[in-house]
């Protein structure tokens, strides 16, 4: 099944996204750097950008910047005069993701934090929230403490996004070992038990596999 779905992944990729060399140059830097390929895809990362555009945010936040591809799409979508802020814990990762932002031409819409994402998001709260829109894409076992973080910096309207929610289906085994699982699981249920939030999942498969990213809107 595997080839199956990164066939269909290119097909529809070659289609509706086109070769862009600031992208690809992204990709290969983080590649060359000895970045985990651990980015979204062209196709996802053009989901993140038609979110951005649909939700109309102009305050983006970003948990888990990597070598920042999925943050050069996200800054991309913005009108003008909006903003990304992405926090990432590795140094290297984020000079890697620096360089690539300015050969992308965003590193103006772009402000980068370095540090443990739970020591760097209580200094947003009153310095750049509300945020429009959250994605959440860093380490798993953090990620029930993310969305509330998440919740703090956001308005009724707010879009979160939380990527690798499926976790090849082992999501749905409560005695899993695994902490990333764990954690995953625990953010689900903060999802479903908080009031404030309306959510859903879209299961996926492609070129990463089979996983998923739970999608939530602020009501309140």
């Amino acid at each position: 099944m595997q080839d199956l779905w990164t066939k269909v992944d290119n097909y529809f990729g070659d289609l509706l996204i086109p070769t862009d060399d600031k992208l690809d140059a992204a990709r290969l830097a983080n590649e060359k750097a000895g970045l985990p390929p651990i980015d979204v895809t062209g196709l996802q990362g053009r989901f993140l950008e038609f979110l951005v555009r649909v939700s109309g945010a102009r305050r983006v936040l970003e948990i888990g910047t990597l070598g920042g591809y999925s943050t050069i799409w996200l800054a991309r979508a913005l009108p003008q005069g909006g903003s990304v802020v992405t926090l990432e814990l590795d140094p290297h990762h984020a000079e890697v993701a620096c360089n690539n932002f300015k050969n992308a031409g965003v590193l103006d819409r772009v402000e980068l934090i370095v540090g443990p994402a739970l020591e760097t998001l209580p200094g947003l709260e009153k310095t750049r929230a509300p945020f429009d829109l959250i994605f959440i894409d860093a380490d798993k076992q953090s990620y029930p403490h993310y969305l509330n973080w998440a919740l703090k910096l956001s308005r009724p309207g707010t879009v979160i996004v939380a990527d690798n929610v499926v976790r090849e289906g082992k999501v749905i085994e409560p005695d899993c070992d695994d902490p990333n699982v764990q954690g995953v699981r625990r953010f689900t249920e903060f999802l479903a038990a908080e009031p404030r939030l309306s959510a859903t999942v879209l299961q996926t498969v492609g070129t990463k596999g089979y996983d998923g990213f739970a999608l939530a809107v602020v009501l309140s």
